[in-house]
């Protein structure tokens, strides 16, 4: 999938002041026709996909599917209006998955459980063959503060910093489950980092629907929503994933690089074999902001 992809869909969805009425006319001049002569006499049938309206439509024309599966999803968090195309299919997370596991280690600073400069070590992989164990092999590197592993996981995809920050919080069970508490019940993570890079490649996303590591647009459009209105963590632990986000300096060629230089972007990307993703918040110069993925 060309980069570019990401940045045009990104860009229709932030320009659109409100997704469009559906129009009403062809519909109704059908049900006179078919009120008339019946429904079988309607020949041949028309199976291309009824999109709700204009919006969707252009939105799906860009994000041509003939080379692979394009998942989109946005919702305006002034109106709550939501667009989405493959919006329920599953897809592969990469480092999407970040923001969910720097949620989960925040929820439990929020609790007391850590605080923001209780240090872990960086997890290192060591060399191995793909696929040759469950659990790809890491060891300990130079110890850091949670804050400093947050901002390395967000701003600059870190996965030393990440699976560090993963094996604090008790692994990808521990992120599913507060998943799961916050309601969102289409986010599997199953593996660390370290592991899913080394095995990468098993199966072409473009092509095959792997719920390992995965979510659907919609359910990761409802992770952004919520962590950025403030639904799950205090301000001050919103505040660090949100602005860690806003800092990012991976994919500037995805969401960022085709907003208008007065948007202001917070995002996360996301990439693999076959796999390229961003996903995160668009706020435009009035203060309206945007969950895209």
């Amino acid at each position: 999938m060309k980069l570019g992809i990401l940045g045009r869909v990104a860009t229709v969805i932030a320009l659109a002041a409100a997704t469009v009425a559906p129009a009403q006319a062809q519909g109704n001049f059908e049900a006179a026709f078919d009120s008339t002569l019946g429904t079988e006499v309607r020949a041949p049938r028309d199976f291309a996909p009824d999109y709700s309206n204009p919006l969707v439509a252009q939105i799906a024309q860009i994000a041509d599917g003939s080379n692979g599966r394009i998942g989109v999803a946005a919702i305006d968090l002034s109106t709550g209006q939501e667009v989405a195309i493959l919006g329920d299919q599953p897809f592969p997370m990469a480092s999407t998955s970040k923001i969910a596991i720097a949620a989960t280690y925040l929820e439990g600073v929020d609790r007391g459980r850590w605080s923001l400069s209780s240090e872990f070590p960086l997890m290192i992989p060591v060399a191995s063959r793909p696929f040759s164990s469950s659990v790809a092999p890491v060891r300990r590197g130079d110890y850091m503060s949670a804050h400093q592993l947050i901002e390395l996981m967000i701003t600059r995809s870190s996965n030393t910093a990440t699976d560090a920050l993963l094996a604090a919080v008790g692994g990808p069970s521990a992120v599913n489950e507060w998943a799961r508490r916050a309601g969102i019940q289409n986010f599997n993570l199953t593996r660390d980092i370290a592991t899913l890079v080394r095995d990468d490649g098993e199966v072409n996303p473009a092509y095959q629907v792997d719920t390992r590591d995965s979510v659907t647009p919609r359910d990761m459009v409802k992770l952004l929503s919520g962590i950025y209105q403030g639904k799950w963590l205090s301000a001050s632990s919103r505040d660090v994933i949100i602005g860690a986000m806003e800092r990012c300096r991976t994919g500037t060629g995805r969401i960022r690089g085709m907003m208008p230089t007065e948007a202001r972007v917070a995002h996360k990307t996301g990439t693999l074999s076959n796999t390229s993703s961003d996903v995160g918040i668009i706020t435009g110069p009035d203060g309206r902001s945007i969950a895209v993925t």
